[in-house]
């Protein structure tokens, strides 16, 4: 029986490999949110350590407050890094595989072409630095490690950009989206079922992977495709970044290549919007 244990387990992602859990065989999973299982209280998980054998341990805790985190530097890092440090020291310590997910906000967001994962980093904000800290502390400490980099994370759970557009679609006649950044959006049920494919795999072709939908799209095209695929009629209006002003910059262009995880793991990626019809279904 393989056994895994998995932080933040009532975070979108955390929430969407619980519904994939129910339908797996001869996997023992641990879910622990995050007021269960402190993954900054480094005694706390040696503890838990000591006490189970963990043959995977998936981390989806994270400090994800991308504007907070301007102002709220200690925790930021004490989440993303310090304690990814801990979990890590942990998996080398009792022989578990590590998997971590990290952020596409790790590069500066100046390249016109899709990132790959071996391209120069360069975080723009306290949250890229943070996530991109926490995984040199991996790679620091372990061989036996698959880190993900996602980008746009949107489910039926938690807040995130489609139910926030969803529910101001149903308040207002007009809203402004940004149209400027560009990204690939990902749907957390389409990130689990990676997960448990390099879990069930059993795959040691470790390394550094970028996972996301396919497709490149501005903010304010996703906005418009939610709409038109929800037939809400709302009059959208294209702003630049300029005009809505954030506490933390955000990258220009994220897009991510994601070849390595098609030809090493044999993991194809939806198109972004075939995505989002089947979880508006839902």
């Amino acid at each position: 029986m393989i056994s895994i244990l998995v932080t933040g387990a009532n975070g979108q992602l955390g929430r969407c490999l619980q519904d994939v859990a129910k339908g797996t065989k001869d996997l023992e999973w641990s879910f622990k949110t995050s007021k269960e299982l402190d993954i900054s209280n480094k005694e706390l998980l040696e503890n838990l350590f000591k006490n189970q054998k963990f043959d995977y341990v998936v981390n989806c805790a994270a400090y994800t407050a991308v504007d907070e985190a301007e102002s709220d530097i200690e925790k930021a890092f004490l989440v993303n890094a310090e304690a990814v440090q801990y979990l890590a020291s942990c998996c080398k310590k009792n022989n578990s595989t590590f998997i971590h997910i990290s952020t596409d906000f790790v590069f500066d967001g100046k390249s016109s072409t899709p990132y790959n994962e071996d391209d120069e980093v360069g975080p723009i904000n306290v949250y890229g630095k943070s996530k991109l800290k926490g995984e040199e502390y991996v790679k620091q400490l372990l061989d036996e490690y698959f880190i993900i980099r996602t980008s746009w994370v949107y489910s039926e759970y938690g807040n995130n950009f489609v139910k926030t557009m969803l529910r101001l679609g149903k308040e207002r006649d007009e809203l402004s989206i940004v149209s400027d950044q560009i990204g690939s959006p990902t749907y957390a049920g389409d990130l689990a079922a990676v997960i448990f494919e390099i879990i069930s795999s059993g795959s040691k072709k470790y390394g550094v992977y970028h996972y996301s939908n396919e497709g490149e799209i501005s903010w304010f095209e996703f906005a418009k495709a939610i709409f038109e695929e929800s037939n809400l009629n709302i009059k959208l209006l294209p702003i630049k970044s300029e005009f809505y002003p954030t506490p933390a910059k955000r990258p220009q262009f994220s897009v991510m290549n994601k070849l390595r995880i098609k030809n090493k793991l044999n993991i194809e990626d939806s198109p972004w919007r075939d995505s989002l019809k089947e979880f508006l279904l839902k």
